[in-house]
């Protein structure tokens, strides 16, 4: 299993151990699935699209958890872009012969409504294109004060939750 993020998944400001990549790996460790976190802080969909195929030749995953986009909608990158960049990564994935969970993400309300709305509708309409189960929002129930001082990147304390929003996303392709 390959986890193809940014630094969400990368855990950034927290202790590796304690990010939900890490606990997800403890919790499949007894199904024997082996994950590999190529996740990296500040990765756009561009920059994943252009390392995706490398890491797929290399490590041959069957399941692919791909959660990128943020940091393009948080940098106000054409949302066609991105989702040109994410649905190339979807057809890399999918011609590796890898299954899919795409991750969905949300924007804080400053980038004002319409961009937000292109932005979040995205990653269901990529889901549906590709026909692969989709995560709506990796952060679902993670709590404001359970953020570090940029109010973007969960601490510590978020992740077990986190972990559990992508397992339960997750279940229907460990089968």
């Amino acid at each position: 299993m390959l986890i193809f993020g940014d630094s969400l998944s990368a855990g950034y400001g927290i202790d590796i151990t304690e990010s939900w990549p890490h606990l997800l790996q403890q919790e499949l460790d007894r199904n024997g699935f082996k994950i590999v976190n190529a996740s990296v802080s500040g990765e756009t969909s561009l920059g994943g699209r252009q390392r995706l195929t490398k890491l797929l030749k290399q490590y041959h995953p069957a399941i692919v958890i791909l959660e990128l986009g943020a940091n393009d909608g948080l940098r106000g990158y054409a949302i066609t872009d991105i989702e040109e960049n994410l649905n190339a990564i979807l057809l890399q994935i999918s011609k590796a012969g890898a299954k899919a969970l795409l991750i969905g993400m949300k924007l804080p309300p400053n980038y004002g409504a319409p961009y937000i709305e292109q932005f979040q509708s995205m990653f269901p309409r990529l889901a549906k294109k590709h026909r692969i189960q989709l995560l709506p929002y990796l952060l679902e129930g993670v709590k404001a004060d359970q953020f570090q001082a940029d109010n973007l990147h969960p601490v510590a304390d978020a992740q077990p939750r986190i972990m559990s929003n992508v397992l339960q996303a997750l279940k229907p392709l460990l089968r």
